[in-house]
């Protein structure tokens, strides 16, 4: 397997137009393996992938000893409700920026008391949103037990789809990095 940041690298400019490449069809199931070897729990917040990430989770087998739930928080209002993010926050940065993703993974991780939370955001298209061009996502992560915190801004090609599978495997990259 290639080392995180390779994948960082080969998945922003790959072509994912007919579904993820075969070399990645474990890499949730890694993710998920790891973490049952280190007993900890994941969470997560997404925006523009509204759901996938956590559908990928829940599809290992086992995943119910690491997953117990999370959110889809599409809008902005969402964010604030379920999330009790700083409304400021998203006034000041965008909700397509590194602060804001940097609180989803953390916020959501501490509604539900998981070790792991990711938080995604950005821009699927077809349109650009708050000046940030189709591609742009945020993908933060953090971990609870040492509290750190990584946040990876990404500029993805491809089509909307495209663009949202490329952040659920980069979110998975990044769960491998921070735990």
């Amino acid at each position: 397997m290639k080392d995180i940041a390779e994948i960082f690298k080969t998945v922003e400019v790959a072509d994912f137009e007919n579904g993820l490449p075969a070399e990645y069809a474990n890499f949730s199931t890694q993710t998920v393996d790891l973490l049952k070897e280190k007993e900890l729990k994941i969470t997560a917040a997404e925006s523009l992938t509204a759901g996938m990430f956590q559908a990928a989770v829940a599809s290992v087998p086992g995943a119910s000893n690491v997953f117990d739930g999370g959110f889809v928080t599409y809008a902005d209002e969402v964010k604030i409700q379920l999330l009790g993010m700083d409304p400021q926050l998203i006034e000041q940065f965008t909700v397509v920026s590194t602060p804001v993703a940097q609180a989803m993974a953390k916020l959501s991780a501490k509604k539900l008391s998981a070790d792991i939370g990711v938080g995604f955001t950005g821009v699927a298209g077809p349109d650009s949103l708050e000046g940030n061009p189709v591609g742009t996502v945020f993908i933060g992560a953090y971990n609870g037990t040492n509290n750190e915190e990584i946040v990876k801004e990404f500029h993805f090609t491809g089509s909307r789809q495209a663009i949202r599978e490329k952040s659920v495997l980069c979110g998975f990259a990044l769960v491998q990095e921070i735990i």
